[in-house]
């Protein structure tokens, strides 16, 4: 049973390793097929068309009613006399502007001691701690039989900083008019210098009356927020882990 146990955790190593292999074949070999090449930018597609993606469902009013007034060129929350220019429509684009300037700086301290002492005897109990050495060696003292001390101590000191900074600015498009009058919009940017690409992504509702008169908004007004600026490409290669390591760092509990 003894050499039967290394055997099983060797053979169950092996079969993690290789699905570990498996599971990563696929961009292996997407990744040695683009060797010596750049990244490829994505085609231009319809969002409502990924198989992700969701309509957004929230709780709304009832649509208000519409006071139409004849003869009358004014249009209600129009900002223009002739015309509205802003985004209101589904496939219509705003540009979003992304100036993030955070910072936090957080500091802990805790100290703790505590001592205990207990002890416990039976000196008399019916007349039979006499017997004690009967059972006992004769060192045992019956008012003193168990004795016992502790003392623990810890300090905890912990400090984080953070600072984080972008301005950027991204096209993002309609893609959803909520029954209220909200909007969901959606935006993807990608930009190729030589072998790296960047990528930044936007999702979130709007309001209408957010958007200024040239067409854009901040990105602080946006509900539900999704942002991500990442990359990929040679340089942001480098910095990942090998996917060995990175399974070694999964399975290993030290």
């Amino acid at each position: 049973m003894s050499a039967a146990r290394p055997l099983r955790t060797a053979a169950a190593i092996t079969t993690l390793l290789l699905g570990a292999s498996m599971l990563s074949a696929c961009g292996t070999a997407d990744r040695l097929a683009s060797v010596g090449k750049a990244p490829d930018l994505s085609s231009i597609e319809d969002p409502s068309r990924n198989p992700n993606y969701q309509p957004v469902r929230l709780p709304m009013p009832e649509a208000p009613v519409v006071e139409r007034r004849a003869n009358s060129l004014w249009r209600a929350g129009s900002r223009a006399f002739f015309k509205d220019q802003r985004a209101a429509r589904v496939g219509d684009i705003l540009t979003v502007t992304i100036e993030i300037n955070d910072s936090a700086a957080l500091q802990n301290q805790t100290t703790r001691a505590r001592d205990g002492s207990e002890s416990m005897g039976i000196p008399n109990l019916f007349g039979l701690e006499a017997s004690t050495n009967n059972i006992l060696p004769d060192s045992v003292n019956a008012s003193s039989l168990v004795s016992a001390n502790s003392s623990s101590s810890s300090t905890g000191d912990g400090q984080i900083q953070r600072q984080e900074q972008i301005n950027l600015q991204v096209a993002a498009l309609i893609v959803q008019v909520l029954p209220n009058g909200n909007m969901v919009v959606q935006g993807k940017q990608e930009v190729r210098v030589n072998y790296e690409m960047r990528e930044l992504t936007l999702n979130g509702i709007i309001r209408p009356e957010d958007i200024t008169s040239a067409n854009t908004i901040s990105y602080e007004k946006i509900a539900e927020a999704r942002i991500s600026y990442g990359g990929k490409g040679q340089v942001s290669d480098l910095q990942q882990p090998r996917w060995g390591q990175q399974v070694l760092d999964i399975i290993n509990p030290f």
